[in-house]
């Protein structure tokens, strides 16, 4: 990086300050300097520049395309910073936790142990998002992800908490007897989590085409297993979650991949707030109490 090339900080903090008011007077009050010292480090900003970044033609000032494009990376460049720093010096350790798993492992795995980690961390306060989209990891916000797959996340530290294959379940009042063939469950409706492509992509892998009179229902992973128990069609998840239901007969094991994936621990590089340690370190001995889940 050439830092030469770089604008004075000065011109560059007044010019973010008024972006994100569209005031010099409150882009002042926020830097604690008069409205003339912002306009005059503006307009230092676009001599050294040689461009124009605000248009001062109309009755009220506005941003050129100049202006906004310069003005967005300098928002999110010292948004980044002010979070970076807030985490770094224990200023934000108020904040809620946020916390990203799968609906399935939330419901089944992750929500039963929690009361365990509150009794430890009363006074910290947890956001969980149930979901099966890929969030990013920003600082400010999602704080750790809970994945499955094979820990190949580029730029994220990946940790594994456990090993679990993958399984074809259904209920033994739908499948009343063992399946041998994959294409015999042609016939059978099937279940699907959102935001996924598991069931769909297992029948492709063993060349079976799903039948369209039966079709293919989408539901967040605690709802599929609930409708497979109930016999409603055939699921794909993690062992993980239907062990219970194998042991007791609630569900009858079709098929199983031996391909075992895992469920990992996901977070920034770097050092982590003190909210995320302790949850990370509750996280890492309630993995390894189940390390041998199936």
């Amino acid at each position: 990086m050439d830092w030469t090339a770089i604008p004075p900080l000065s011109a560059l903090r007044a010019f973010a300050a008024y972006a994100e008011h569209r005031s010099v007077e409150q882009a002042g009050n926020a830097l604690n300097v008069s409205h003339a010292a912002i306009s005059q480090q503006i307009r230092n900003l676009e001599t050294h520049l040689g461009l124009a970044l605000l248009d001062r033609h109309g009755r009220r000032m506005t941003l050129t395309p100049d202006g906004e494009r310069l003005a967005e990376a300098l928002l999110d460049g010292f948004g980044g910073i002010a979070r970076t720093l807030a985490e770094m010096t224990g200023r934000d350790a108020g904040r809620a936790l946020e916390i990203s798993a799968t609906p399935g492992f939330a419901a089944t795995w992750l929500m039963p142990r929690l009361p365990g980690f509150r009794e430890r961390h009363p006074s910290l306060s947890l956001a969980i998002d149930p979901s099966s989209q890929l969030r990013s990891l920003q600082p400010g916000g999602l704080d750790v992800a809970i994945r499955y797959g094979n820990g190949n996340w580029p730029g994220l530290e990946a940790e594994r908490l456990f090993l679990s294959p993958i399984v074809v379940v259904a209920a033994p009042a739908l499948v009343p007897r063992p399946i041998t063939d994959p294409a015999e469950l042609r016939a059978y409706p099937w279940l699907q989590e959102l935001g996924t492509s598991e069931a769909t992509d297992w029948l492709a892998e063993y060349g079976v085409t799903p039948d369209t009179a039966h079709g293919m229902t989408g539901l967040p992973g605690n709802l599929m297993i609930e409708a497979a128990r109930q016999g409603q069609g055939i699921a794909i998840t993690a062992r993980l979650f239907v062990e219970q239901d194998l042991v007791a007969g609630r569900l009858r094991l079709l098929f199983q991949d031996a391909r075992q994936k895992g469920y990992w621990m996901v977070t920034r590089p770097g050092i982590l707030r003190a909210p995320l340690r302790h949850f990370v370190s509750w996280l890492r001995r309630e993995a390894a109490k189940a390390s041998s889940p199936i």
